[in-house]
C-alpha cells in the first residue's frame, strides 16, 4: 500500500491532490465478494484526530473486530479538505487490523463533494479497497426532498455539471435524510444497495454507527472486548 502524497501540507498543496486523486477514482463495481463491512468514524480535539474502525460480517452484520488509534493534528481546519486532517489517524487504525474489510464506509462524503473528493473516496483510494460516503449533512449538491417513509430517495445532483453525485436517503421515518455517494471502487446503485442493506432501524447503517460508538469509547456487543485490537468471531 505505497502512500499517494504527503500529509504535512499546505492548504492550496491539498487541493491540488484532490484534483490529482480525482483523476484515479474508479466508480465501476466489480462485483467482487463482500463478506466484512467496515465502518469508520472519528473524534477531533485540539491537537489530535482518534480514529475508530469497526469490522462487521456481511450481510448477518455480528461485529467482528474494532480497533483505535490517534495521530496529532498536522493540518488545519479547512472545509472540503477535512481528509487531511483525519487520515493519518485512520491509516494507524487500519495498521492494527486482523481482518481487512472487503467494503468499507465512511462518516463522510464520498464524490458528493466540491472537488469530487470527500474522505470516503480518498481513503478508499490510498486503502484500495471500494468505499462508500455516508455524510449526515449536505456539503455540496442539490436535491428534492425524499418522501417521508424508510427507504425513500432522491438524487444528489452536481449543480455545475447537473450529473447525479449521490442520494438522499430516508433511513428513518421522521428522521433526517443521509447523503449518500460512492467514494472508489462502486458505483451508485451498489452504494444505495450497501447502505440499505446495512439499516436495522436507526438512522445510522451499521458500520458507521457502531464506529461512533466505539470511537466514543462504547464497546462492541460480543464478549472479551478492549478498546484496542479485538478478537475475530471467526
Amino acid at each position: 500500500m505505497p502512500p499517494l502524497h504527503d500529509w504535512a501540507l499546505k492548504p492550496e498543496e491539498a487541493v491540488k491532490v484532490q484534483a490529482q486523486l480525482r483523476q484515479r477514482l474508479s466508480l465501476v463495481w466489480d462485483d467482487c465478494e463482500v463478506t466484512t463491512i467496515g465502518g469508520v468514524d472519528m473524534s477531533l480535539t485540539d491537537d489530535k484526530a482518534h480514529a475508530a474502525v469497526v469490522v462487521l460480517r456481511y450481510p448477518d452484520l455480528t461485529p467482528v473486530e474494532g480497533v483505535t488509534a490517534d495521530a496529532p493534528l498536522v493540518f488545519p481546519y479547512v472545509p472540503g479538505l477535512l481528509s487531511f486532517r483525519e487520515g493519518p489517524a485512520i491509516l494507524a487504525a487500519w495498521d492494527k487490523l486482523q481482518h481487512r474489510p472487503d467494503l468499507l464506509m465512511f462518516d463522510g462524503q464520498g464524490i458528493a463533494h466540491p472537488r469530487g473528493m470527500g474522505i470516503a473516496s480518498h481513503m478508499g483510494l490510498w486503502l484500495e479497497r471500494p468505499s462508500v460516503g455516508i455524510g449526515k449533512s449536505r456539503l455540496y449538491g442539490q436535491h428534492s426532498e425524499p418522501g417521508p417513509n424508510a427507504g425513500d430517495i432522491a438524487d444528489l445532483i452536481d449543480p455545475k455539471t447537473k450529473q447525479v453525485i449521490g442520494a438522499v436517503l430516508r433511513s428513518k421515518e421522521r428522521s433526517n435524510p443521509l447523503f449518500i455517494s460512492a467514494g472508489h471502487s462502486i458505483d451508485l446503485p451498489h452504494t444505495v444497495t450497501f447502505v440499505r442493506a446495512c439499516l436495522r432501524g436507526y438512522r445510522l447503517p451499521e458500520p458507521t454507527r457502531w464506529a461512533h460508538k466505539f470511537a466514543a469509547g462504547e464497546p462492541l456487543p460480543f464478549d472479551d472486548v478492549d478498546s484496542g485490537d479485538q478478537l475475530a468471531l471467526f
